[in-house]
């Protein structure tokens, strides 16, 4: 098999990863250089040199346009070098991970928004006056006003409303992560489509190389067959 010496490295790599200096685009040369200075259009490197480089210029790429990277955008970043989904990253929460108390929150503020609740609440309210006024005309454990019942509806009304503010503080907090999570695959398809871009430049202007040294040849070519055509003259 035949094999070229990198430029970058002086390691030898397989001739069909050979990549030439002028077929990569200057903001990723200029990344080469301030690691290797001596590095020119003229040297060649591997692909997957190449594509380290490519890489880091993704890190230099989110830094210049965000700012400092945070914890999210490292993810994204070793995503892309490991080659992996973004979702094999991500923890999604599941019901059976739930503690005892959000379960009871979730429940008491699913049974408190419901027309259930508003129903059999109206009903019992309506059954609680009509025995304290009617059945037991007005003398029974709970005369009107209905301070019970006004300390019952105190009292539930008390629990009920931090209980319900649990679950929805729950519920914030996993709209944040599904926000987190949303931004987290949306960068990473912006960075893999400028890797795409980049990749598909390196091949228009590997492609446009060879073409030219084509032209040379058949230049070449012509010139010999004119100077022979000459000769017989």
């Amino acid at each position: 098999m035949e094999t070229f010496i990198s430029d970058l490295s002086n390691k030898k790599f397989p001739k069909a990863d050979k990549v030439s200096g002028k077929s990569i685009r200057q903001p990723i040369i200029e990344l080469i250089q301030q690691d290797f200075p001596n590095f020119t259009i003229n040297g060649y490197i591997s692909i997957s040199e190449l594509n380290t480089y490519r890489e880091k210029y993704i890190e230099y790429f989110m830094e210049k346009q965000v700012g400092k990277i945070t914890e999210l955008e490292k993810i994204v970043v070793n995503s892309l070098k490991d080659k992996s989904t973004i979702t094999d990253k991500l923890d999604y929460e599941d019901g059976a991970s739930l503690h005892l108390g959000q379960k009871i929150a979730d429940r008491v503020a699913a049974f408190g928004g419901s027309w259930t609740f508003i129903i059999s609440f109206g009903l019992f309210l309506f059954s609680w006056i009509c025995l304290n006024i009617f059945w037991l005309a007005n003398k029974g454990f709970d005369p009107y006003p209905f301070i019970l019942l006004n300390l019952i509806l105190s009292t539930l009304a008390a629990i009920q409303a931090p209980v319900i503010m649990m679950s929805q503080n729950r519920q914030e907090e996993k709209d944040r992560d599904r926000a987190k999570k949303d931004y987290m695959v949306n960068l990473k398809s912006e960075l893999e489509i400028e890797m795409l871009h980049e990749k598909i430049d390196h091949l228009i202007i590997n492609e446009q190389q060879e073409v030219l040294e084509i032209h040379k040849a058949q230049i070449e070519m012509l010139n010999e067959i004119l100077q022979r055509v000459e000769k017989l003259k």
